[in-house]
């Protein structure tokens, strides 16, 4: 029996500050609470720039989050076979290389993967639509030499596949050097100082909740600072104050840690470290290719005149 009723007073222990708290809150949402506490200024302006830095992380977390998806910028309006995802590039002109007959130039385009199917980027959807191109008008070229255009475009989907890779090692520096950090604050910094103004505010309820108690406890109109409030109560009360004064101290710290971090802006760093890695790529392979496809539209261009001129 004793311990049945020293278990009903832990659990009276526990309910009775939550079930306190919970009528004080209810009683100020419905503006009925005479007090509230207010909080110092400064620890309301933490509050802010953490609700702040909290908001940033979430909305350039909603959109970079799709440097995680690898199809992200995949044209949703074609249609790619196995055999058209079997190979890179790079293999097929290999093998095209070698072919001596139709049948070789199939196999080429057919041949088992020799590795795990090719990305769906954009950039790799471009390279293998101008391979196929390509093909298409070698099978097709009739005059002597090569088409130019076919030339171009075989050029072209080495250059887009080799584009679409950099664009794979981008994301996947993005993923590990900013998306992991910024959600890391998000879910783990940012939370910590959640729950250090989640405590402050039961503690500042559990006063003001003391405090209507103590009031309504003596005569009509008596304010708790009352000098005839029992030594009991002006105790309680004390305590609930250094409670919350301990409180509001911690989440303050706790509060600055979050903003002072560097960690955000070395994210962010890495993030555009990783984008002009990937542009200064592009940049460099297709300015690589370009010269080499003018000079072949030039050599066009000068046939096509000179079969014009001729009797």
């Amino acid at each position: 029996m004793d311990k049945f009723q020293a278990f009903g007073k832990n659990i009276s222990s526990s309910f009775s500050p939550f079930a306190a708290r919970t009528q004080q809150y209810v009683k100020e949402q419905f503006g009925q609470a005479d007090d509230k506490t207010e909080l110092p200024s400064d620890y309301i302006e933490l509050e802010k720039r953490v609700d702040a830095l909290k908001q940033t992380h979430q909305k350039l977390l909603q959109v970079t989050s799709q440097y995680s998806n690898e199809a992200y910028d995949y044209p949703p309006n074609i249609r790619e076979s196995f055999n058209d995802l079997g190979r890179t590039i790079t293999d097929k002109v290999n093998l095209l290389g070698k072919a001596n007959s139709p049948a070789d130039v199939q196999h080429a385009f057919t041949a088992p993967p020799s590795a795990k199917p090719q990305p769906k980027t954009f950039n790799h959807a471009i390279a293998r639509a101008s391979l196929a191109g390509s093909q298409l008008l070698n099978q097709t070229h009739t005059a002597g030499g090569e088409d130019p255009l076919a030339t171009a475009l075989e050029k072209y989907a080495l250059a887009e596949e080799e584009v679409g890779e950099a664009r794979l090692a981008q994301d996947a520096q993005i993923q590990s050097r900013f998306l992991a950090g910024w959600s890391t604050t998000l879910n783990t910094n940012l939370m910590f100082a959640t729950r250090a103004r989640r405590s402050v505010e039961n503690a500042r309820l559990n006063l003001d909740a003391t405090k209507a108690k103590a009031k309504t406890g003596g005569a009509r109109g008596m304010n708790p600072d009352d000098e005839m409030l029992t030594e009991d109560m002006r105790a309680v009360i004390e305590q609930k104050e250094d409670e919350f004064v301990a409180q509001t101290e911690e989440a303050v710290g706790v509060m600055k840690n979050v903003l002072d971090t560097p960690e955000p802006l070395r994210n962010l760093a890495d993030l555009i470290a990783a984008q002009l890695e990937y542009h200064k790529k592009a940049y460099e392979i297709l300015s690589e290719l370009a010269p080499v496809v003018d000079g072949l539209q030039v050599e066009q261009e000068a046939s096509y005149r000179k079969s014009r001129e001729s009797p």
